[in-house]
């Protein structure tokens, strides 16, 4: 089984070893293993975290993107999965290029990308901006956005301008980096006493608020994969990620995993579909008619089923 690999990037101040060390104190039984990357000597975020992390690897004085490739990236996260971790977190340097590191993920083995998240402060956004324009261009490729400290926030029109530059992204306010983490990972069944981590295993998940949406489907027709596909990579949906198992009405069915707009399928044995969307801001009933829609009259074609084969991973 693939590990998920979630890259969390923002700019200098937003947040991100906040919801970081968030995401560790609410694990629920995860293993997360973590890769620090600070742009200085000093690596003083992997001090912030080091204390409460099932596994770190860091990276200091130097942006991750520019100073290793993808194969020095793979080797790191390999001595992550050696740990037996349940999923890893790349807390990017400010200065990083999410885009740039997403494809570095992308590109390693054994490991599975699970979506970029870019940490916004709400306070400082119109003075972030002014100094780094790119932050649009940052968020148009983000999956998820973590608009933070929204307590300090005076622009009532900041959330949909955020929304509108994100493009379609689901967008979660919070303060101090709180964000539920069944919204980037599955829950596993280890009990929490099996932590390979030192910190604090006490529940805190009811003290967050839930703050994303889910939609169950299922049916027992096949789909049709083209209408399917083109509700799959709909970004305009607040969906984050979906996951499960679509049956196309042939001998076998397949295996998917959504993370915004990245798709994955793979070919398993079964029958039958059963698919779970989270996200946010989602409409369900009009996603659920979209789902629908998708139901076929009889087994996909060839041709159509090329619309779901192109996301195979090779």
């Amino acid at each position: 089984m693939l590990i998920p690999v979630v890259v969390v990037a923002g700019f200098l101040g937003s947040g991100k070893t906040s919801l970081l060390n968030h995401l560790l104190r609410t694990a629920g039984g995860r293993r997360i293993g973590v890769i620090v990357n600070d742009f200085g000597r000093i690596n003083v975020d992997a001090m912030a975290v080091a204390a409460q992390v099932d596994s770190m690897v860091t990276l200091g004085n130097g942006c991750l993107c520019c100073a290793v490739d993808a194969s020095d990236l793979a080797d790191m996260l390999a001595r992550l999965a050696d740990a037996d971790v349940d999923a890893i977190v790349i807390e990017a340097s400010g200065l990083a290029e999410p885009p740039a590191m997403a494809r570095m993920v992308l590109a390693c083995p054994g490991v599975e990308f699970a979506g970029l998240v870019e940490v916004v402060d709400a306070a400082e956004f119109a003075a972030t901006r002014e100094r780094h324009p790119q932050i649009d261009k940052h968020l148009r490729y983000a999956d998820l956005v973590v608009l933070n400290k929204i307590d300090r926030a005076t622009d009532p029109g900041l959330a949909g301008l955020v929304r509108e530059l994100a493009g379609g992204a689901p967008v979660v306010p919070t303060e101090h980096g709180r964000i539920d983490p069944d919204l980037l990972f599955d829950p596993v069944e280890r009990p929490a006493a099996e932590q390979l981590s030192f910190f604090d295993l006490e529940d805190h998940s009811a003290h967050i608020h839930a703050g994303y949406d889910t939609v169950d489907f299922t049916c027992a027709d096949p789909l049709d994969p083209v209408r399917l596909a083109a509700v799959l990579t709909d970004r305009h949906t607040g969906v984050y990620r979906a996951k499960g198992y679509v049956d196309f009405g042939l001998d076998e069915r397949f295996a998917v995993q959504v993370v915004g707009g990245s798709v994955r399928v793979a070919r398993e044995p079964g029958a039958g579909t059963a698919l779970v969307f989270i996200g946010k801001d989602m409409d369900p009933d009009a996603l659920r008619e979209r789902l629908r829609a998708t139901v076929a009259a009889g087994p996909a074609d060839p041709v159509a089923m090329l619309s779901i084969t192109r996301y195979e991973r090779g």
